[in-house]
Order: C-alpha cells, then sequence, then structure tokens
C-alpha cells in the first residue's frame, strides 16, 4: 500500500475568521446563471437584478364593493342627512367601465374592478340605501382615494424589486407572477463532490466490523448541500492511499465546482488529503489548522481553480467546519457575497462550558424555557458522537479569549 510523506504539525492556526478571509481572498468564484421557470424557482436565488417592467397595478381599482364618487357630492353627507345620488351605471370586473361619474352621480362598483372615469373615491355599500330605482342615498362623506388602489400604487415601472443573490421566497413568486415574470434568471447550483476517508470507514448499509465505523458524514454533508442550495455528488469512501486517493481526487476535480474529503486532513502519514493537494499544484493549501474546537484539522485548499476542503472526520467536526468554511464559499457560486445569518436568541446557560484551550469553541445547546425565559443547556461531548448534534437545537460560541463561560450566563443561541 502507497502511503504519503508525513506532514508536519500544524505550524499556524489561525482563528476561523482570520482562516476564511485569507481563503476567500484568494478564490473568485463564478456565478453561472440558467432560466427556470417561476413554478420551479421557489427557493433558488436570483442570478440578476430585477427591475419592475410595469406599474402595478396597471389600472386604479377599488378595494371594496361600493358606489364610485365624486367627493364634493358627499361633502356633507351625515346619517340624518344623507347626499342624494343618481346611479350612471356599474363598473364589473375584467371590464373597462363605460359609465363615468359625473356631478351628482355615482356608479356601482366591485372589490377590484377598475374604477370609471371621474371617480375620486369609493363609498362602502354599508353606507348606501337605495331611494328609489336608479337613485341611492349615501350617509357618510368620503376623502379622495378613499377605497381605492392608485395605478402604481404598489410599484412603478422601472423601479429596483429583487436584488441579486436573493433567495426566492413564496412571497417572491407571487410578486414575479405579478408582474409576468414567468423565466427567472437564477443561479445554477454548483456541484459538489464530496469524499470520505479511511480504512476504517464503510457504508451505512454495511454492518461494521471490528475497528469499523459507518459514513456518517457523507449523508450528513450532502444534505447540507442541498439544503444551502447545492448539488450533492456523494463519490464514495476512499481508503487511506494516496494513489487510489489521488485518483478520486481527480475525478471529483473534473465533474465538480467544488470538493470536500471528511477524514484524511490531519498529521503524518494520514495526511492523504494534503498529500493529494500538494500533487496537483500551486496555489494548492490556503491554510491548514484552524484554532477552533471541534474542527482544528481543518484543511482550506484551491485546485484548479476550484475550493477543495478537508473536513476533519468526527462528524461534529465536520458539520461545524462546514458551516465556518463550505458554507459561505458555496453561497457565493450562488451570488450571495454576504449571507444573511439567522438573529440569534439569547438564552442563559444552565450548566458551565469549560475552557477551550485557546480555541474559539462551538458548543451544542439544547434550548429550554422557564418563567418565560429561554435557557440554553450545553450538550458536551467528543467530536465523534453524532447525536450530541442530533440531540442539539443550536449552538454557542466561545471567544478565544474567554476561559469557558459560567453557568447563568445569558449568550447568544445560533438555532439549527
Amino acid at each position: 500500500m502507497a502511503t504519503p510523506n508525513p506532514v508536519a504539525e500544524f505550524t499556524e492556526t489561525p482563528l476561523p475568521a482570520a482562516a476564511y478571509a485569507r481563503f476567500r481572498a484568494a478564490l473568485q468564484p463564478q456565478v453561472r446563471i440558467e432560466l427556470i421557470a417561476l413554478e420551479a424557482a421557489l427557493g433558488r436565488y436570483l442570478a440578476t437584478n430585477v427591475g419592475a417592467p410595469i406599474d402595478l397595478p396597471e389600472f386604479p381599482r377599488s378595494t371594496v364593493d361600493g358606489y364610485a364618487v365624486r367627493v364634493d357630492d358627499l361633502a356633507d353627507a351625515t346619517g340624518a342627512t344623507p347626499a342624494s345620488l343618481s346611479v350612471a351605471g356599474e363598473a364589473s370586473m375584467g371590464r373597462v367601465p363605460t359609465a363615468r361619474v359625473a356631478p351628482g352621480t355615482a356608479v356601482k362598483i366591485h372589490t377590484g374592478a377598475m374604477l370609471p372615469e371621474g371617480a375620486e373615491a369609493v363609498a362602502m355599500v354599508e353606507w348606501s340605501r337605495e331611494a328609489s330605482p336608479g337613485r341611492i342615498t349615501i350617509d357618510r362623506s368620503v376623502r379622495r382615494g378613499d377605497n381605492t388602489i392608485a395605478r402604481g400604487e404598489d410599484v412603478r415601472a422601472g423601479e429596483p424589486l429583487l436584488s441579486a443573490g436573493r433567495q426566492l421566497r413564496p412571497e417572491d413568486i407571487g410578486g414575479l407572477a405579478a408582474i409576468g415574470m414567468v423565466q427567472v434568471p437564477v443561479a445554477r447550483r454548483p456541484v459538489v463532490a464530496i469524499i470520505s476517508g479511511g480504512d476504517e470507514v464503510v457504508p451505512p448499509h454495511v454492518t461494521p466490523g471490528p475497528a469499523q465505523v459507518r459514513d456518517v458524514n457523507a449523508a450528513t454533508l450532502a444534505a447540507m448541500v442541498e439544503a444551502a442550495g447545492g448539488t450533492a455528488w456523494r463519490l464514495g469512501i476512499a481508503p487511506d492511499d494516496l494513489a487510489i486517493f489521488t485518483a478520486m481526487a481527480e475525478e471529483a476535480l473534473a465533474g465538480a465546482d467544488m470538493v470536500i474529503v471528511s477524514g484524511g486532513s490531519s498529521v503524518g502519514t494520514r495526511d492523504v488529503t494534503r498529500a493529494a493537494v500538494d500533487s496537483f499544484g500551486p496555489p494548492g493549501v490556503i491554510v491548514h489548522g484552524v484554532a477552533v474546537r471541534p474542527g482544528k484539522p481543518t484543511l482550506l485548499a484551491i485546485v484548479r481553480d476550484r475550493p477543495f476542503f478537508g473536513l476533519p472526520g468526527n462528524p461534529v467536526s465536520a458539520i461545524a467546519t462546514f458551516r465556518l468554511f463550505v458554507l459561505p464559499t458555496l453561497l457565493r457560486f450562488l451570488g450571495v457575497e454576504e449571507p444573511r445569518h439567522r438573529l440569534p436568541i439569547r438564552a442563559r446557560l444552565t450548566a458551565p462550558v469549560p475552557p477551550s484551550g485557546g480555541r474559539e469553541d462551538y458548543v451544542q445547546v439544547r434550548l429550554t424555557e422557564r418563567d418565560g425565559e429561554a435557557l440554553a443547556e450545553p450538550v458536551l461531548g467528543k467530536s465523534n458522537l453524532i447525536f450530541t448534534v442530533v440531540r442539539a437545537h443550536g449552538y454557542i460560541r466561545v471567544p478565544v479569549e474567554r476561559s469557558g463561560l459560567p453557568a447563568g450566563e445569558v449568550v447568544p443561541v445560533w438555532q439549527y
């Protein structure tokens, strides 16, 4: 079996923000655009800015059932002295009204119907009574624009609506339908190749033998890629053999926009990820080793203009480092330069968090509530225990300058 040359222990371990900044500066991903049907655009990322091609609404209309009127005709209308108007016609839905509102007249109108010429407001039907055939009384005054929507009141033609990089929500789909956009320019989903590394790793359907473990990371990372807007491509498990691993990495680089390797990034003879990356030429490794717990062995590289990540094999570490480094990189392929993070909630720690040993620490927590206050219960466990994450509702960040956190401290919690 071929093995790589030993690699020295990490000589530098920057904090996560500094590590990502260095990596980010070396990478300029291109957003590739595709046109898709509006019905398929939910959750996709806009690739271009969208402006209003038309005024919306395109015509003035009523917001209630009632009568289109002139303001002066109802100026003195009260319950005791209602205004008396002749009915000049009716404005129906979906038709341009032929009747007009002249002084002393009203036009019957339905919700959503186009306002007839001369109308300044709409009096609600509840305010009216039929006095005689073709004649009504109205017992309230109105102001100009009451119970109507003006042309362009929602948006004006040429007005910016949605910006590139926006993830489309159901409300956005409705807005695009309203302006007639049935083909939507979106960022093509980046293909992310996923390789699991290690002689001890077997597929989930295989019963592990002595000293073997099921491949948790491929399924987890693929789900995280898909949830973020990418397309996951699982290439399988690479043994600790440099030649085989390098061949799998070559396949990944030929068909993917990004590559993730979980496991195989450490020190010594097992560091096949770094050895393979080094063989591909510059720029190669940008960062190897980050001052974070869990996730210190993380490798950030660029190979053939593609981001190449070596994530730790322990599942909790792989999940944490995916969120720190892979997720913001993937979003850049979708046109999102500054990811919009969910705002954390504030919760009180129910137990102390021990010191992290000079690293930025990410600790899983469960959320509970007592007397209206949110509580955060640390879910402590080693980074190879996947159910520490499964049981958690979110995580807290312990800055490197803090020597742990005491019970009772109120901390920000980022929910999953």
